[in-house]
Parts: C-alpha cells; sequence; structure tokens
C-alpha cells in the first residue's frame, strides 16, 4: 500500500510537470499565430482574449468562481491592471512581427527581471548574492541580442524595443492586480481582465487603421492563437503553477524562447549565430534567478500572456 502510494504520488508531480512544460510550449506557438494571421497585430490581441471569453466563462463556473459581486475598489485596480495588458499585448504583438521569435519571447517574459528591481526599489536596499547576476545577466543578455539585432536591421531593434516595453508594461499589470487577486479566482479573473482588455484593444486597433476581421489567411490562425494561447496555455499553467517553487517555473520558462527559436529558423528562415545564443542565454539565466529570488507567487501570477 505505501509503495502504491508513493508511486502515485510521483505520477502526479510528472502530470504536473508535463502540464508546465505543455503549458510553455502551447504560449510558445502564440507568435507564429501572429505571424501567420493577416488582421493587424494589435487586433489579433483584441481576437486572442474576445475568442476564449465563453471557454474562460465556463471554467471559471465549473470551478465555483463567481463571476459578479465583485467590490468596485477591486473591479477598478482590475481595470487598470487590465489596460496595462492591454498595451503589454498590443506592443509584444507589435514587436513579433519586427524581430526574431526567440528574442520577442525573451524579451516580452523581462517582467519578471523588472519585478526584481522594483522589488529593490520598494524595499530600497541594494542587490546581493544571485541578485547581482540576474541584473549582469540580463543587461549583458538583452545588449548581445539588441546588438545581434541592429546588425540585421534598424526595424528588428525597434521589435526588440517594443517586446521589451511589453514586459515592461506585463511588470506594470501584476504589480497592480497583486491585491486583486486575492479576492478573485483565476479563472473568474482572466475573464474580468479580458473584458476590460477587449476594448481597448479594439480601439486601439482602429485608431492605428488595422485592418480587424481576418482576409484571406481566415480564422485559423486567430482561433489557434487564442486556443494555445488564452485557453491551453494559460489553463495548463492554472493548473500546474502553485505546485511547484519559482525556479522550477523559471526554468520551465525558458522552454518557450527556445521553441520559437526553433520553428522561427524551420518556418521563417531566421539564423541564430553563436552570439544570439550566448545572449539568449544570459537573458534566460536571468530570468530563471530572477524567478527564483521573487517570492513563491499563487495561481493568480499566471494571468496574461506569460506565467
Amino acid at each position: 500500500m505505501e509503495r502504491a502510494t508513493v508511486e502515485n504520488v510521483s505520477g502526479r508531480q510528472w502530470l504536473l510537470l508535463l502540464a508546465l512544460l505543455a503549458g510553455n510550449v502551447a504560449l510558445a506557438l502564440g507568435p507564429w499565430a501572429v505571424r501567420l494571421a493577416d488582421t493587424g497585430p494589435v487586433s489579433a490581441a483584441f481576437w486572442r482574449l474576445f475568442l476564449a471569453l465563453p471557454i474562460l466563462m465556463l471554467l471559471a463556473r465549473a470551478n465555483g468562481q463567481a463571476l459578479g459581486g465583485i467590490p468596485r475598489r477591486t473591479l477598478m485596480l482590475v481595470a487598470l491592471g487590465s489596460t496595462a495588458f492591454a498595451l503589454d499585448l498590443a506592443s509584444w504583438h507589435y514587436g513579433i512581427g519586427l524581430t526574431r521569435l526567440g528574442n520577442a519571447t525573451l524579451f516580452g517574459n523581462a517582467g519578471s527581471v523588472v519585478l526584481l528591481f522594483w522589488g529593490f526599489i520598494v524595499s530600497r536596499t541594494l542587490p546581493k548574492g544571485m541578485e547581482w547576476l540576474a541584473i549582469v545577466f540580463a543587461l549583458g543578455g538583452a545588449a548581445i541580442l539588441m546588438g545581434e539585432s541592429l546588425e540585421i536591421s534598424t526595424a528588428t531593434l525597434v521589435g526588440d524595443l517594443f517586446c521589451l516595453a511589453a514586459g515592461l508594461s506585463y511588470a506594470i499589470y501584476l504589480l497592480t492586480l497583486q491585491d486583486a487577486r486575492k479576492g478573485i479566482g483565476a479563472w473568474s479573473l482572466l475573464v474580468w481582465v479580458s473584458l476590460f482588455a477587449c476594448p481597448v484593444l479594439l480601439v486601439l486597433a482602429l485608431v492605428l487603421g488595422e485592418p480587424v476581421l481576418p482576409g484571406a489567411a481566415g480564422w485559423g490562425p486567430l482561433l489557434a492563437l487564442s486556443v494555445t494561447s488564452q485557453i491551453v496555455g494559460q489553463g495548463l499553467l492554472v493548473f500546474a503553477l502553485r505546485h511547484f517553487p519559482p525556479l522550477i517555473i523559471g526554468v520551465a520558462l525558458l522552454t518557450q524562447p527556445a521553441v520559437a527559436a526553433l520553428y522561427g529558423y524551420g518556418v521563417f528562415g531566421e539564423v541564430l549565430g553563436v552570439w544570439d545564443i550566448i545572449g539568449m542565454g544570459l537573458l534566460g539565466s536571468a530570468l530563471v534567478v530572477a524567478r527564483s529570488e521573487r517570492p513563491r507567487s499563487g495561481p493568480g501570477m499566471a494571468v496574461g500572456r506569460n506565467p
């Protein structure tokens, strides 16, 4: 009996680890769908959230999470955070079309490093130990990747900067929702974030003059984006994240730029040189260290584009 119990626990841990990795791989496929969609990049972000809303509502109901009765102050915080999230998605999707997919994924996840810096500001302390290593790796990796992008063209450097701005917006989004997450279930919060972010994204797309409805490419890429990023990716992460320490989450997160770089090379012909790989390794290591140095987060941290 004891042996069977141990095997069951081990099997469950493997299932959770598989869910964590599969969620990151699903999220890594999102930029591919953005590239294939023939709407504008901001319009694609709108459809990513809007098409997933009915499924997210059903998941919230199935998990006993109320969609109503939320205090007004909490909803105001969610609205503010959702606006930052909309800007994050808009900036990231725009950058995806200008830079390499591996770069876009790494810089889009830079919120972990930004939150580490924010922790120093709030606590009025200096970094120590591994924190210094994360900062050095982050700055060094970012400098190498941007330098390599500039050698390709100024457009790819601009794409890097848009994706980096997305990472900053994502950190603002997480900080804004820090208190709101305590009183709202993860699925319910995803629903409300989508409800507030969708109008912002739609207005931005219209102001930018983007095509909102798909053309010759059809609805396939947009449905794939919504399913892989918002339903499968987020769903698996909400299921698995609470069971792992930040260091494991950070290491699993590195599957995203690796997968993006692989299909960027195979599908879009994006070639990575030695310095690109070194830069990705440094910045990826910084993300892992930043994750391990931050306090453990609950499932609400999975809300948004990435964990």
